[in-house]
């Protein structure tokens, strides 16, 4: 029996060596951790519960099947643990065993955990840092990465799904982080694209590096594949902590609720003076929503990317809330084919795990020119109106200032189920700006003038005083009401608290067809 217990210990400390101190030395030396060191730093201390520490690959080629070859685990750390106190289920990616490269057996490691992860219903996260397929293993490692595409695929709102990209990830490897709901990455450490800079420069002639390729950079900033970037690993584990504090363990759960003292009646009078006289000027919607929010926190998402629009998650009296707002300090806030996928892709997410929308309107239309309409401008706008439409979650929307055009209608009109709409005192809703319609309604008027000039700018006056005013919709009931900018918190703490036990479906369908 004593030998029993003695080989059992020689295991486990086998199992914990990853590929040796070698190469764990070399992974420091790149300033980054171990696929244990990341999993000890990303979960509550003494909650991790490792399986499979045992499982090695079944290959026999290639030298594979020397017993050097064979390490415990396989090249992935896998168990369940317990973040801010609530249960996770985790991979960890260990790049010190065969490059991180993904076998058979590692794949299955992967698939048993996401398998766990939807039958107990809670979040999965994965970290990732791996060279790839396996090469030895041929076919038998691609069709392991099939098999985690397709659990993927089937626990999307489902489960909340996390990568953290924290090393390479390269060829078919992105497939699986790009599925999921959030993705982080780490600056200068890790990369994703589907070739790498070689085969980018035997195709296209292209000079590149992984990092201008595929870099924490490019894909927070110019791609929008990447959420999320931390400056090293133990940031970016930080924030990912942060992120599941705001979400639910699954889509049958509400977000959890944490008690807050920030006054739920707090009036805000700094609000009432934010919004410029010239209604061309920008100001930071960011600062509406810090000071609207428990606390002034707001955690944004995509922050690098379209930043004509924000998005981010914040609590109201406790209550989580994803937020969707214009930003009028770029590009006028207008909507453009980037923000309006930002934007779809992240009120998605919030109706799939029954995170309330929170709306903030400030919008001048759509961003005309010849790149947007090629780009496909239609469809994609056309994505934000679709996921808008499909949400039945509480809707509440204020409009600050401008909401111009189709764009009025997209962002959480009353006409797509908004359940909740406000606007303040200086709200434009109309079909265009007042220079711009004067300009049309009365361009007979003008041009017969003695002075066009002064009976143009005597008519966008008078347009403006009659039309770019809350009151008209308020009439027609498109608004439920215009209060003043300081009692946006209460006013919209109070439509939560209403909207609460909202009951609200989509006609029966297997899914709905969206313009993609």
């Amino acid at each position: 029996m004593t030998d029993g217990f003695e080989r059992l210990e020689e295991m486990r400390a086998r199992s914990l060596e990853g590929g040796g101190e070698k190469r764990i030395e070399a992974q420091h030396a790149k300033g980054k951790l171990t696929a244990r060191e990341r999993i000890d730093l990303l979960v509550d201390p003494g909650t991790f519960v490792e399986v499979d520490r045992y499982v090695t690959h079944r290959c026999r080629d290639f030298g594979m099947d020397a017993e050097k070859n064979s390490i415990l685990g396989d090249g992935v750390v896998v168990g369940s643990a317990q973040i801010g106190g609530r249960p996770v289920y985790l991979f960890s990616q260990d790049f010190t065993v065969f490059g991180g490269s993904l076998s058979e057996t590692h794949a299955a490691k992967i698939c048993k955990i996401m398998d766990l992860a939807v039958k107990m219903g809670v979040p999965v996260i994965g970290l990732n840092d791996s060279g790839g397929a396996r090469i030895q293993e041929g076919v038998v490692s691609l069709g392991g990465y099939a098999d985690i595409f397709l659990r993927n695929t089937l626990s999307s709102g489902v489960v909340p799904q996390i990568s953290a990209i924290m090393g390479p990830c390269a060829g078919g490897a992105v497939y699986s982080p790009s599925i999921t709901d959030f993705v982080f990455m780490v600056e200068g450490t890790s990369f994703m694209h589907i070739t790498g800079p070689d085969v980018v420069k035997t195709v296209t002639h292209e000079d590149t590096t992984s990092e201008e390729l595929g870099g924490a950079r490019v894909h927070s900033s110019k791609s929008g594949v990447a959420h999320f970037t931390a400056p090293d690993d133990g940031s970016c584990l930080m924030l990912v902590r942060e992120l599941l504090g705001y979400l639910p363990l699954n889509n049958a759960e509400d977000p959890p609720f944490v008690p807050s003292s920030d006054d739920p009646d707090r009036v805000e009078p700094a609000l009432d003076d934010l919004i410029p006289e010239n209604s061309n000027q920008p100001y930071d919607m960011r600062k509406v929503v810090e000071l609207i929010v428990d606390d002034g926190k707001f955690f944004e998402v995509h922050s690098a990317y379209a930043k004509n629009i924000i998005v981010g998650l914040a609590r109201l009296q406790g209550r989580v809330v994803g937020v969707i707002g214009n930003q009028p300090a770029h590009l006028a806030g207008v909507l453009d084919i980037q923000a309006s996928v930002k934007g779809a892709r992240f009120i998605r997410f919030c109706d799939a795990f029954n995170i309330p929308l929170v709306t903030f309107e400030d919008v001048p239309g759509f961003l005309p020119g010849v790149d947007q309409e090629h780009g496909g401008i239609i469809t994609h706008g056309a994505k934000l109106l679709y996921a808008y439409c499909e949400a039945t979650v509480p809707k509440l929307t204020v409009i600050t200032r401008k909401a111009y055009g189709g764009a009025y209608d997209v962002m959480s009109s009353k006409h797509i189920r908004g359940d909740v709409n406000l606007a303040w005192p200086k709200a434009e809703i109309a079909v265009m700006g007042a220079e711009g319609a004067a300009k049309i309604v009365f361009r007979r008027e003008i041009q017969a003038a003695d002075d066009p000039a002064a009976e143009e700018a005597r008519l966008v006056a008078e347009y403006k005083e009659r039309f770019n005013n809350p009151y008209i919709a308020a009439g027609y009931g498109y608004v439920d009401d215009v209060i003043m900018p300081r009692d946006t918190r209460p006013a919209l703490i109070r439509a939560l608290e209403l909207c609460s036990r909202k009951r609200d479906s989509n006609p029966p369908r297997k899914h709905g067809n969206i313009p993609l």
